[in-house]
């Protein structure tokens, strides 16, 4: 048996997450699709995890198993020919047969883009906000997600996953030309969770709110004691990384 392990970036404007549902437009659906083209069999792709509706993806990894030898280069050059635009197999490479893109991923990062100015360019993969966010603010309510927490207050009500704990490696912000950009990686996230933490972190910091306020929320467990989420077309699967 061969396992191919797959690199992929994607626009997720279109798509209602990477995760095949029922009767919807989907990342995983349409690179499994056009990987049955290529092989003429049913492939189970597995995603390391799932990327929301409208989320995209600079280094999405996914992989697959299959009886067939493939010509790596020659299969990556065809698999990008048939899918479409907006979806991107940057690398494809053989992996041992027990690694598993989710459950071998030991950390996983995610930015996200803020413009302070009108750009027809940045417009669908940031949000737009005018004004000089406080840099150092942010990255102060941000140190209190670090170490390990149960992000309750932070994912989805309808998020059936019983354990909520996370291990927060880090949480940063930075502002380089007019964007600025929040970065964090984790062992996991929940459903919602990085969108409700921005949302929360820029309302903690416009109401002048100090560090507890963040900690407070935490502790009590509660998604109705957070902020709203961002809009989804700011927010990027960054990296995976694996043992």
């Amino acid at each position: 048996m061969n396992n191919y392990k797959l690199t992929i970036q994607y626009d997720g404007t279109n798509y209602a997450g990477w995760q095949i549902q029922l009767n919807e437009k989907t990342i995983q659906q349409t690179i499994t699709d056009s990987i049955k083209i290529l092989l003429k069999e049913e492939v189970n792709l597995i995603g390391s995890g799932r990327t929301d509706a409208g989320v995209h993806a600079l280094g999405q990894v996914a992989n697959f198993k299959t009886e067939k030898e493939i010509d790596i280069n020659k299969f990556n050059r065809s698999l990008n020919a048939i899918l479409p635009p907006d979806i991107a197999i940057r690398k494809i490479e053989e992996a041992d047969v027990n690694f598993h893109s989710r459950f071998s991923a030991a950390k996983r990062s995610y930015i996200y883009l803020i413009s302070s100015f009108k750009s027809p360019f940045y417009k669908k993969y940031s949000l737009e906000q005018f004004g000089n966010p406080n840099i150092d603010k942010l990255n102060e309510h941000s140190s209190i997600f670090l170490g390990k927490h149960d992000f309750t207050s932070f994912c989805r009500k309808n998020d059936e996953i019983e354990n909520k704990d996370c291990i927060i490696h880090n949480a940063h912000w930075k502002k380089t030309k007019g964007i600025t950009i929040f970065f964090i990686e984790a062992n996991r996230f929940l459903h919602g969770m990085v969108r409700t933490i921005v949302g929360t972190l820029l309302y903690s910091t416009k109401e002048n709110y100090d560090k507890n306020f963040i900690r407070n929320i935490l502790e009590l467990k509660d998604r109705e004691s957070a902020g709203e989420a961002v809009a989804a077309k700011g927010l990027f699967l960054f990296k995976v990384k694996y043992q």
